[in-house]
């Protein structure tokens, strides 16, 4: 057992069912749950391999609502209203960042590096359909050049999962490089998607050196009361396909359009992993530049026994 003191008390406070009011009603449920749960092996896993989908689920919530408009708006949207479709895209990922924070779902912390994921990817989005790497074949009002301006929410969705899965899981990091060897690695990265057009691309040696900057660094994640673990790379190639899947969906909906894609659409190649992967480098140093990265150590675990305890007795207490 442990002695909650005033920062403890901040952090039980910080779980997700305490800082959003809608899950709340589920908290002591799902405590009784993981009490039953840790009866048996085979239950502990299920629980914790459902437990896991939740949270990432979560930590997904502004992607899997982006995506749900791209798909809502190209089946349903008319296409002869005095709003484009492109236009109430972004109005409408406009009032769900404004929902999330207003419901305390996004503080103003992620908000802000939020903003910067947009302003990063809205510079990038200009330069490339300006060079034609893709096109936005619809008429929008709220746009730079050729890019609507709901794009910059599409990587604003990355940057929300980052920064909602670090707080969901706890991330820790075994052998992490230094925070400033990350933020040059991805700076280089950012830099080559716009000079590999003029001169030569260093994709092959970027992969390098991400892999030889990250060969030894571990991600551990807490599910429940215990830390769980992979290889960072890994996480980040996961990350990578999920995103692919998503890219897929969006030009199926000609929400955005490849040269190969304008006559008939076909799959977005796999190859657009690898552009994928190198963003998601980019993407992680915006973060660890605001969360620095720590070693796993028994206080996140502590404090999640703590918060289940609290709320099974303080069930017990109400029923008796």
């Amino acid at each position: 057992m442990i002695e909650v003191t005033d920062r403890d008390s901040l952090d039980l406070r910080m779980s997700a069912a305490a800082q959003w009011a809608p899950l709340a009603r589920f908290a002591v449920a799902e405590a009784r749950l993981a009490r039953w749960a840790a009866q048996r092996p085979l239950r502990r896993f299920g629980y914790e391999f459902l437990r896991f989908g939740v949270k990432q689920a979560w930590s997904c919530l502004f992607g899997f609502l982006m995506v749900a408009l791209l798909i809502g708006t190209h089946f349903a949207y008319p296409r002869d209203v005095f709003l484009a479709r492109y236009d109430f895209l972004f109005l409408a990922a406009l009032a769900i960042q404004a929902l999330l924070i207003a419901t305390r779902f996004e503080s103003l912390q992620e908000a802000k590096v939020i903003l910067l994921f947009h302003l990063v990817g809205t510079i990038m989005e200009v330069f490339k359909t300006a060079v034609g790497s893709w096109v936005y074949p619809d008429p929008a009002f709220f746009r730079i050049g050729g890019v609507p301006l709901f794009t910059g929410f599409m990587y604003a969705a990355i940057g929300s999962y980052m920064m909602r899965a670090w707080m969901v899981f706890d991330f820790r990091f075994i052998g992490h490089p230094p925070v400033w060897t990350v933020a040059a690695l991805a700076g280089a990265i950012y830099v080559n998607f716009f000079l590999h057009h003029y001169l030569w691309d260093l994709r092959i040696l970027l992969f390098a050196a991400t892999a030889a900057l990250f060969a030894r660094t571990w991600i551990y994640y807490r599910v429940h009361h215990s830390w769980r673990s992979m290889p960072l790379l890994l996480a980040a190639l996961l990350a990578a396909i999920f995103i692919w899947f998503a890219e897929n969906i969006g030009t199926f909906t000609r929400t955005w359009l490849y040269p190969n894609q304008l006559a008939v659409w076909s799959p977005v190649g796999a190859a657009k992993l690898g552009s994928w992967f190198l963003l998601q480098i980019v993407s992680y140093a915006l973060v660890v530049s605001v969360k620095p990265p720590h070693a796993p150590d028994a206080g996140p675990l502590e404090l999640s026994r703590e918060r289940h305890r609290r709320r099974l007795e303080n069930h017990s207490a109400r029923v008796s």
